[in-house]
């Protein structure tokens, strides 16, 4: 039995953002009667006031270098807070030894390839919640997660695949509660190992993702250090984390 399979995807996803930000609140126009009003202008705020708050909007920029060039889909609001359900993978050093096979051998093939920070199976796509949603929204996910049991995933899920559908409806029962976007039809469950601005997947797809395969399956014991021990499912909204624990 060959190690889970390697795919290479393109994908959408937005930023991860907060907002606690303050707007500016511009002169309410009142004049005495009978006097002409003055033009109305709008000064720029000095750097000094602005970099005494560095999160309201009147600094932010949507600055893709910040973040690797990537760059949202949908554009930052006052309220607004990007939103996404997945499932969590603490990588071991045995997993991390193998992606630092793998890396190098893509990168020949697409050299601006980047290592994921951190690793999840996604049961959601990125969506936009007010703030004033979250709890509610979190609270129904949990409700909807009570009764799930713990699996065990690799890169690609090759097993226990019904068992995950399962969980997005139930994610999916939530998001349409909140009038959202549900997650995409005929999911295929996988693991991100690595990333890069721009579509490369005509890089990766044929000779690239079978010398990678038969990386991963010439890894010594790649079945088991593929596999995944899921105890609960994450909710990242803006900066803050809520956890749903699984049977």
């Amino acid at each position: 039995m060959s190690a889970a399979p390697l795919v290479g995807y393109s994908s959408s996803g937005s930023e991860d953002e907060s907002e606690d930000g303050m707007r500016t609140r511009p002169g309410d126009g009142s004049h005495r009667s009978g006097q002409t009003p003055l033009p109305r202008q709008r000064f720029p705020v000095p750097d000094s006031v602005l970099n005494m708050f560095p999160g309201t909007e009147e600094g932010s920029e949507d600055d893709s270098t910040k973040h690797g060039g990537r760059v949202r889909t949908f554009p930052h609001e006052r309220g607004n807070w990007a939103t996404h359900i997945y499932i969590p993978y603490e990588a071991k050093e045995e997993f991390l030894d193998l992606l630092d096979v793998l890396l190098p051998h893509a990168q020949t093939y697409v050299p601006r390839l980047v290592r994921m920070e951190a690793f999840h199976l996604s049961l959601s796509q990125s969506v936009v919640l007010r703030h004033h949603w979250i709890l509610p929204f979190v609270q129904a996910l949990k409700t909807r997660m009570a009764s799930f049991q713990r699996t065990f995933i690799g890169l690609e899920v090759t097993s226990g695949h019904a068992q995950f559908l399962d969980l997005v409806s139930e994610v999916d029962r939530v998001m349409e509660e909140f009038d959202l976007t549900t997650f995409y039809q005929d999911p295929s469950f996988h693991l991100s190992l690595a990333w890069c601005v721009g579509d490369a997947r005509l890089q990766l797809e044929g000779q690239c993702l079978q010398e990678l395969q038969a990386i991963v399956n010439g890894f010594e014991d790649a079945e088991v250090l593929l596999r995944m021990h899921t105890e609960q499912v994450r909710c990242k909204s803006g900066n803050k984390f809520f956890s749903m624990p699984l049977k």
